[in-house]
């Protein structure tokens, strides 16, 4: 049996509004009295109306759709960026689409090319690289753009992304002041302009302090891969007193290979980590982390790109926020044990 289409005008009769006033609840094209708008909403729950986004779009002449490109939808701290960017955009009445580029060149472009087809109002990218070829692209289609997280160097335009040479700073001067000098930092890859930046800041502070970070291992942008170059670092019998991941994934690898080698954290090892998850609290100990500012970096996102939506003219701005580290237990003084060692 064919199920009836519920349609705006059933909406507008449970409602008892009328058909325009469920259009400008929906399309957030006019304000809507408050109580008004719940009724309606309540009308269309109770008859499982669904607006018709697209053709409500074409009827205004203007998409009210925001695209946001990310490297990858496995690793969390894209995933929270999204979530954070999507709670901003929906407050405004836009509809929000999402894609991943899984890190491949060619796969950006074509999910930029996807992306750009549905004709959105604006499109928020992190790059899966600096070359951030699908530029271009996004600039032949003239739609506003803002660059998040992976700001390429020199590159001109509205970008939103953290102090990553204060973070990469904070971090290290915290183990330092702990008394570590033996310190290995976890990087990803050396070929993205923000682990640059976070190793900038690090060998600002140790420089100053007439030391020398020992080793800095490109650990790749996935977990299989940090825990087995890591693993290869600690075959050669090195020992750090301390590690220092600079992304996620770096965390989780050092942690995986700590476990491997029966190493406890922070009694032979301190670990400082790298984003702020919940799991990060409930392991023991619980891990020191450089925690980014994801809900404000959303925040930021969109008050830009929604001021280019709205036509705005006013140069380009790069906001740069700050990181926190929130100190937990998986970072102490070199143990005795270490001292002696190394010493002998």
């Amino acid at each position: 049996m064919k199920v009836p289409v519920v349609s705006i005008k059933d909406v507008a009769a449970r409602a008892g509004v009328s058909p325009g006033t469920v259009s400008n609840v929906f399309s957030g094209m006019r304000a809507v009295n408050p109580e008004l708008a719940a009724r309606v909403r309540e009308a269309a729950a109770a008859l499982g109306y669904q607006p018709d986004r697209a053709a409500s779009q074409l009827r205004a002449g203007k998409a009210r759709v925001v695209a946001v490109l990310v490297p990858d939808l496995i690793n969390p701290f894209f995933a929270g960026l999204v979530a954070a960017i999507e709670a901003r955009v929906r407050r405004d009445a836009y509809d929000i689409i999402v894609a991943s580029s899984i890190g491949d060149a060619a796969e950006e472009s074509s999910r930029l090319s996807t992306l750009l087809a549905w004709r959105p109002a604006g499109i928020v990218v992190i790059p899966r690289d600096d070359d951030f070829a699908g530029r271009a692209l996004i600039e032949r289609a003239g739609v506003p753009f803002v660059v998040a997280d992976r700001v390429p160097s020199g590159f001109e335009g509205d970008a939103v992304t953290v102090d990553n040479v204060a973070a990469g700073a904070m971090a290290v001067q915290h183990l330092i002041d702990l008394g570590h000098e033996d310190i290995v930092v976890a990087a990803s890859t050396m070929t993205l302009q923000n682990i640059r930046e976070r190793c900038e800041g690090i060998e600002r502070v140790t420089r100053a302090h007439g030391l020398q970070i020992r080793s800095l291992i490109e650990v790749g942008l996935e977990f299989e891969m940090a825990a087995e170059r890591l693993g290869a670092f600690m075959a050669q019998d090195r020992r750090p007193s301390a590690f220092l991941a600079l992304t996620n994934f770096g965390t989780l690898g050092i942690l995986a290979t700590l476990q491997q080698w029966g190493l406890k954290v922070p009694d032979d090892v301190s670990v400082v980590g790298f984003d702020d998850y919940s799991w990060m609290r409930a392991v023991t100990p619980p891990l020191t982390a450089v925690r980014q500012p994801v809900d404000e970096l959303g925040h930021e996102i969109w008050s830009r790109l929604k001021a280019r939506i709205d036509g705005g003219t006013a140069p380009y701005e790069r906001v740069k926020l700050s990181c926190e580290l929130i100190v937990r237990g998986s970072t102490t003084a070199p143990s005795a044990a270490w001292r002696e060692g190394r010493a002998a």
